[in-house]
């Protein structure tokens, strides 16, 4: 599935930011990145400090641009851009304070067209990359939360799930006077359709299963009403992706009880893309996937941010991390 990203990085020269520039998978990634020469790496850190710890890990990084933000040359305007952007909500000193740090530093140097993606995360929390992002870089237009989707990949076999790192759960936002201004239904909804976007990145045809614990009205709730009002919100917004819902899993899979239970469905038992009604089924489902059916999981990858940044686990080896540098840049 990398075949296409390398491609287009190739005819695209980009470069992409690492906020954690002295950790060794940070390092033996950025090196093969060098040797490859298809994207571009910039790190983040105490000049002498990465450069021992690529010494000490055997890692070549000769030549990469590395930046500490304690001595960045550009940190004024970088400020005065932040305090523009925040809108009063931080004063210079808080601005400059956290730029120091390297999550916020990088972010910034993307935002100023320093850098065109940024990965981050292998060292801290998925909310200390997310968090950055919605201050600075921002939703694109049109887009009215991040959300996120998994890549799982067995053999030829490729298929998709969101949201499952980022939406804890799905609730009707209101103003200060009460009134509700987006429903739960239509934030479920742009999550669907921007992870079919997604899937459609990476060479699938989505075939959308809006999940739930009901099939076609076989079970009822709130949790059950959320999903399918979000089903046919997705099915307005986006007319050229098959979604369909709500279902089970076993309908959304299997052919024979898919069709048996939602005849006519172009999706039931063929679904390759699942979103879930919230962040526990999701993150459940797709380390299911992972650990018992044998699925790489590539992710968790951003939607709906106004340039390509993306989140680590901590748990990341450095193959994750040259694998995730292709994916964030490669799908800008």
């Amino acid at each position: 599935m990398f075949e296409n990203l390398v491609e287009i990085l190739k005819n695209n020269p980009r470069k992409i930011v690492y906020t954690e520039g002295t950790d060794a998978r940070i390092l033996e990634a950025a090196s093969r990145l060098k040797k490859d020469g298809f994207l571009t790496p910039i790190l983040v850190g105490n000049v002498d400090d990465v450069k021992k710890a690529a010494e000490d890990g055997g890692f070549d990084i000769e030549g990469l641009e590395i930046i500490d933000p304690e001595t960045y040359e550009g940190m004024d305007d970088m400020v005065n851009t932040m305090v523009e952007l925040r809108k009063g909500k931080m004063t210079p000193e808080e601005c400059k304070a956290n730029l120091l740090k390297s999550n916020y530093f990088g972010t910034m140097l993307v935002k100023m067209g320093k850098a065109d993606a940024l990965l981050g995360g292998a060292t801290y929390s998925t909310a200390d990359t997310v968090r950055p992002a919605l201050q600075l870089v921002k939703t694109k237009p049109g887009a009215n939360l991040v959300s996120s989707c998994f890549i799982l990949v067995k053999e030829d076999d490729m298929i998709c799930m969101g949201d499952c790192a980022i939406n804890i759960s799905y609730e009707d936002k209101v103003d200060k006077e009460g009134n509700v201004v987006l429903t739960a239904a239509e934030q479920l909804a742009e999550t669907a359709v921007e992870t079919a976007k997604t899937a459609k990145a990476f060479g699938m045809e989505p075939k959308v299963a809006m999940l739930s614990y009901s099939t076609k009205g076989s079970g009822k709730g709130n949790n059950v009403d959320l999903v399918r009002d979000a089903t046919a919100i997705a099915k307005e917004k986006a007319p050229e992706f098959a979604i369909d819902g709500e279902m089970q899993f076993d309908a959304a899979v299997s052919p024979v009880v898919g069709q048996l239970k939602f005849p006519g469905s172009p999706v039931a038992g063929y679904a390759n893309t699942f979103i879930f009604p919230e962040i526990q089924s999701g993150n459940i489902g797709y380390k299911i996937a992972q650990r018992i059916g044998g699925y790489a999981a590539f992710g968790p990858i951003l939607q709906g941010l106004n340039a390509p940044i993306n989140d680590l686990s901590r748990g990341c080896d450095a193959e994750e991390v040259y694998q995730m540098s292709i994916i964030t840049a490669g799908l800008k």
